[in-house]
């Protein structure tokens, strides 16, 4: 690895985890409910309640899961995608590793799973997997880069989010800035909110790291300790459902929607990853003392294709009010930078050195963001690509010259709308993300971003931002 500063906790792929909570030690604590949980292509966490008398019925039959419409990962809102239709249903099947008490749900856990083609001759191939399912094809981002390059990553989240406590019109639970005291008296309802998320966290099994107020109203963040891309998404969808569900508790509606008020800073999901190999790789060395080789290649691939993945990490038209310049949200240039906030990628020297992806919006889908950011890395280091854009940690790149811009090798910008982005996705700069992602998928999640974006676009400006806050 990259030499690092020495201070922080020292994070590891092979660091043992705290086993899972198995289905029989469900009734000890209580559960009388599992819900099945998926996460669809426009961001929605939807599931389907089971008692957990008939969930165990499920699991010894000879095909455990349960049947839903294939138009569920083509459904925005209560609108159809173009390609998708009335006919067919796949088969969602539990993954029992995801299985966590919902401590904000008395009674009940959550698992998720994954989409399965109930046989063969549906499928057209010898696999059940289905092509469109989030979660399979993290996992086969995850299986390549282990296979090819015997290489593990480590992922972790920040999660801002806003406390409101009116929708229409749209108002915040406080006006308290960053890390300001007053954002959490004691007694306050916000100040409760916080804390129950907090102990309902820890009490599932997610590594809480800490807590603390936002710079925006009414905005507070979560941020989840590392594990791998699946279980740390995984996590995430148990984090937001936390925070939706204990609020909800409180009166209050929280929201993940990128940015609320236009004086202040947005919300984001900035996600932390690193690169791990125990193989010699043969990769050309790194141009800068603050990399390993590995950690060079890796970003010179997220960086070649960071314009195409914004279609899947900022998947919303509001997406783009929050990446600008001067906000400490990441900027408008591709770029990098030692501890920069104002490039989108950002290198902290920990004793776990990693980078940290600002341009992720709670919009997104997760499992999707990370195939895309880690495959398109993976990219990189399978073609050995020498990093060539340079260490921005002196000034915020919008803040250089053309020409010390072109001389730091900060050459290219970020899609400025939801449209230009999939434009990318779909052209001759995506051919990278959609090997990855598989022609297939980015052909259907183009359709369903399109609705999606007619459908969260209608109507006047505080009609778009209700409807935002509503469904994120």
């Amino acid at each position: 690895m990259s030499p690092n500063a020495g201070y922080g906790i020292n994070y590891s792929p092979t660091d043992p985890k705290d086993a899972p909570v198995t289905l029989e030690q469900l009734g000890d604590k209580g559960i009388r409910y599992i819900r099945l949980t998926w996460v669809d292509l426009v961001n929605n966490i939807r599931y389907r309640v089971i008692p957990i008398s008939h969930f165990r019925k499920l699991l010894k039959s000879s095909r455990q899961g349960i049947t839903i419409a294939k138009i569920v990962l083509g459904l925005v809102f209560l609108n159809t995608a173009e390609g998708f239709g009335p006919v067919g249903e796949y088969l969602y099947v539990p993954d029992l590793k995801t299985l966590r008490v919902c401590p904000y749900a008395k009674g009940h856990a959550m698992v998720l799973g994954y989409f399965e083609h109930k046989d063969n001759k549906t499928s057209g191939n010898e696999s059940l997997e289905v092509d469109l399912c989030p979660r399979t094809i993290l996992k086969r981002v995850m299986q390549d880069a282990k296979k090819a390059c015997d290489v593990d990553f480590l992922v972790g989240f920040e999660t801002e989010f806003i406390l409101l406590k009116s929708v229409d019109p749209i108002e915040a639970v406080n006006d308290h800035g960053w890390s300001n005291s007053p954002a959490l008296p004691s007694g306050a309802v916000e100040t409760k909110v916080l804390e129950e998320i907090a102990d309902h966290l820890q009490a599932s099994g997610v590594e809480l790291e800490m807590y603390h107020a936002e710079a925006a109203p009414g905005q507070y963040e979560i941020v989840t300790g590392p594990l791998s891309p699946l279980e740390a998404c995984d996590a995430l969808i148990l984090t937001r459902e936390t925070i939706f569900n204990t609020a909800s508790k409180h009166g209050l509606r929280a929201t993940l929607a990128p940015r609320v008020f236009g004086s202040s800073c947005g919300s984001g999901a900035h996600t932390h990853m690193s690169i791990h190999s125990k193989k010699n790789l043969s990769l050309p060395p790194s141009t800068s003392s603050r990399l390993a080789p590995l950690e060079a290649s890796f970003l010179a691939g997220v960086l070649e294709s960071l314009p195409v993945l914004c279609a899947l990490t900022l998947p919303t038209a509001p997406s783009y009010a929050r990446m600008v310049d001067g906000v400490w949200s990441g900027g408008t240039c591709v770029a990098w930078g030692v501890e920069n906030k104002e490039t989108p990628l950002r290198l902290c020297p920990a004793s776990s050195p990693h980078f940290e992806a600002k341009c992720i919006d709670g919009t997104s889908n997760p499992y999707l963001a990370m195939a895309g950011l880690l495959g398109a890395g993976l990219e990189g280091v399978k073609k050995a690509s020498e990093l060539k854009v340079k260490d921005c940690s002196e000034v915020a790149p919008a803040e250089l010259s053309e020409a010390e811009r072109k001389e730091m090798g900060v050459k290219v910008r970020m899609p400025k709308t939801i449209h230009e982005a999939r434009e990318r996705l779909a052209g001759p700069e995506g051919s990278v993300v959609r090997e990855v992602l598989g022609d297939e998928f980015v052909k259907a999640y183009i359709s369903v971003n399109k609705t999606l974006e007619k459908c969260l676009g209608e109507g006047t400006e505080a009609e778009v931002m209700k409807r935002m806050v509503e469904n994120y």
